[in-house]
């Protein structure tokens, strides 16, 4: 049997001859019984493989292989329903949604925002103030109808081939 020191060592496990010694003190290498200073190549080796094992427990050979195919699978059959629920229009991408969103929100800002010169004419003639409300409050509530009809809106902005009463999100 062959004893190696510790620069042999250092060069062989391509460490410095201060981290050999970090790891004797460790505990993950021994020096040979009664010789300090002097170690065993096999068993060296193994005690730092073993230290690297543990230390990425993440390696191949840590690694199940048929819980990974399991995750795998499932991520793949989650993808292909979520894919399936988007065409059969049950289910709408962000993308959709905020196409939508932003669409009703520019149609709510140009009813809002033609209110005063639609009107104007009209209120200027007005002398009560209860017929002045009135007409006031319907323009709003006409436009926070836009608001409200998010089904006529994804409709227009969503697929298609899908019908605008069998929608949900």
């Amino acid at each position: 049997m062959k004893l190696y020191s510790v620069k042999a060592i250092a060069r062989f496990l391509d460490l410095t001859e201060r981290r050999v010694r970090q790891l004797k003190d460790d505990g993950i290498i021994r020096e040979y019984d009664g010789m300090p200073g002097l170690y065993e190549l096999l068993p060296t080796l193994h005690g730092y493989i073993d230290y690297l094992r543990k230390k990425n427990p993440e390696s191949a050979e840590n690694i199940d292989y048929n819980t990974e195919r399991a995750l795998l699978v499932k991520a793949k059959r989650l993808n292909e329903e979520y894919d399936l629920k988007v065409k059969e229009g049950s289910l709408h991408t962000s993308e959709d949604i905020e196409s939508v969103f932003t669409n009703m929100l520019i149609n709510f800002k140009s009813r809002l925002m033609a209110i005063p010169s639609k009107l104007s004419p009209t209120l200027a003639k007005k002398t009560d103030k209860a017929e002045v409300y009135r007409i006031l409050k319907e323009a709003v509530d006409e436009a926070l109808n836009e608001l409200a009809d998010f089904d006529g809106m994804f409709g227009e902005g969503g697929n298609d081939n899908e019908s605008a009463n069998d929608k949900t999100v």
